[in-house]
């Protein structure tokens, strides 16, 4: 048997992968990351968390880890935004901070593995693991994990992504979790989806600054709010009067301005990308068919797939695919197997 270390935040999918790994006669710990530099911040999960491992009948320990989470995640993703790109801090963070960061405490432990809740699933094989989707499609999370390393992924474990949701729910009721039925939060966990233009804005005051609106010749039709306030493909609060329905189709920092357009504008036939992470270290020398997703609700796209300098990728899509957003991660899969993925740095015009 060997000894876990479980990434529990109180909530039912950490539950049930503590309770499972516990159940089956490992030596189980669970590990609670403090994210954010106040006290308070802490306080809901670290009671959640404490109530599980109580259940349980495991130890748990608490973990500070706001200081590489404030430069990596909360700095990154406001940077990001200055650049009129719009990042994932989910990714970020499980990058640097849960399988940085926590996994090398856990390994400082004593702890064989780290265990997460994420639906997904590593295949430890002699000479390489293997990063696959979860099987349950809707609550897949691989898109999240495309960062991970061979030295990361040895040490990781993901029971969960053998399970659906809701036989995870199922599981929590059967062993008389309380969490069984706690709702998931949406949010960014730094900041809430109400609030997160006034917490960068804090930061950036530039980008609240209105700027103008351009139709794609490079006229004024109208004046923003200011760049924070839209993503690429965005149409509700634009307050442009057309005879057509507009989306933001660019968004340029450096003029303070937004370009706008009708919908089909907004497809493209490929993008570049950098940044790039390959699971089996090296990437491919030549150009491959792969099924890319460009965000985590972006149902796969069949694409070809062209190394270029070496720190580039160009990617071509069979059909034309809409809003391709600088900042979001593209991610390739060959089947269920994850390849690698990188930053989208530009979208490639359509035909």
């Amino acid at each position: 048997m060997a000894r876990i270390a479980v990434a529990l935040s109180g909530g039912v999918d950490s539950a049930v992968t503590a309770a499972l790994l516990k159940r089956q006669g490992h030596d189980v710990f669970g590990l609670t990351m403090k994210l954010l530099a106040s006290e308070e911040s802490l306080v809901k999960t670290e009671a959640a968390a404490r109530e599980v491992a109580h259940f349980i009948d495991i130890p748990l320990h608490i973990v500070d880890l706001s200081e590489v989470f404030a430069r990596e995640v909360i700095g990154d993703f406001c940077h990001a935004y200055a650049r009129g790109m719009t990042p994932h801090p989910c990714i970020r963070c499980n990058y640097y901070v849960k399988f940085g960061a926590l996994l090398r405490h856990a390994q400082q432990m004593g702890a064989d593995y780290l265990a997460t809740g994420h639906y997904a699933r590593i295949e430890h094989m002699a000479e390489v693991s293997v990063l696959r989707k979860g099987v349950d499609s809707k609550k897949d999370q691989s898109y999240f994990l495309y960062r991970l390393r061979q030295d990361q992924l040895e040490h990781l474990l993901m029971p969960l992504g053998d399970l659906t949701k809701v036989e995870a729910r199922s599981i929590a009721r059967l062993m008389g979790l309380e969490v069984s039925l706690q709702k998931e939060s949406q949010d960014i966990c730094f900041i809430s989806s109400a609030n997160y233009r006034e917490f960068i804005s804090a930061r950036f005051p530039a980008l609240g600054e209105p700027g103008p609106f351009l139709n794609p010749q490079g006229t004024v039709i109208g004046q923003h709010r200011g760049i924070i306030n839209y993503t690429i493909g965005q149409r509700r609060g634009l307050g442009i009067a057309a005879g057509e329905p507009l989306y933001v189709l660019e968004i340029d920092p450096d003029m303070n301005s937004i370009v706008v357009g009708p919908g089909e504008q907004l497809e493209r036939m490929g993008l570049v990308a950098d940044d790039l992470n390959w699971i089996d270290a090296a990437g491919p020398m030549q150009s491959i068919r792969v099924d890319a997703k460009i965000r985590y609700s972006h149902r796969s796209a069949k694409a070809t797939l062209t190394p270029f300098s070496g720190e580039e990728i160009h990617l071509v899509f069979d059909e034309p695919q809409s809003a391709v957003t600088p900042g979001q991660s593209v991610v390739f899969y060959e089947g269920d197997r994850v390849i690698g993925g990188g930053t989208i740095a530009q979208s490639l015009p359509g035909q």
